[in-house]
Parts: structure tokens; sequence; C-alpha cells
């Protein structure tokens, strides 16, 4: 039975995009009990819905399932890949280089000394 489609679904045309980048099943294992579009719908429920894992509602896999493959995703670069991919296709689809030619920095995302100010100075003048 089809379930109704949430706010969060992937449409067709982005499951286009997003399929081929999905790790194929392992050999030899299991078959695979849900379908890894389901997976990627449950991860988006949960990330436009800021909702706990066990609350992922019934028609969705098992919040379990959708953790593990989040993890092994994570893990392996898979979302890496994923985000790299569509990144590099938006910016070539815009009339773009592929890839970045530089990036910007703020000073709230760069990473500092763990303390800052004058301590650090009259250490090295001690």
């Amino acid at each position: 039975m089809k379930r109704k489609p949430y706010p969060s679904d992937l449409t067709d045309a982005q499951w286009k995009r997003i399929e081929p980048l999905i790790p194929p099943a392992k050999p030899g294992g299991r078959d695979r009990a849900h379908s890894m579009r389901d997976i990627v719908d449950a991860l988006f429920y949960l990330l436009r819905g800021g909702c706990s894992w066990r609350m992922l509602p019934h028609d969705l896999p098992p919040w379990q399932t959708v953790y593990t493959y989040f993890q092994q995703w994570r893990d392996d670069g898979t979302w890496e890949r994923i985000h790299t991919r569509l990144r590099e296709q938006v910016r070539t689809e815009a009339g773009r280089e592929a890839q970045p030619s530089a990036a910007i920095i703020d000073s709230q995302s760069a990473g500092t000394t763990e303390k800052g100010g004058s301590g650090v100075m009259m250490r090295a003048n001690a």
C-alpha cells in the first residue's frame, strides 16, 4: 500500500538525482526490507520536522533502520558525496564552474586558540 506523501518527501526529479549516489546493497547480505527512497524521505522528514528519531510516523521505515542508514552514510562519506555532486550540478546548471574557486570563512566559524585575549599574551611574555 502506498502511503500519502509528506511535504518533506523528495519529488521524482529530486530522487532521480540522488538515487545513483546511494550505495548499493552489500553483496551476500539480506535483501533490503525498505526502499532507499523511503529511507531518504524518512531522514528528510526528521530534518524538516525537527522531531526525535523515535517520533517517526509508523508509515515510514522503523526509526532504528533509518538511524542505521544515517550513521553508515555519515561514516562512509555518502552524505558528503551527495552534497558535492548536487552542488556541482547546481553550479553547472547556473553556468558556473563545477568547483568553486574561492571560499569565504567568517570569524565565527574559523577556529582559534582555546583561550584568547590577554591571557595568551601574558603567557607568551612570561
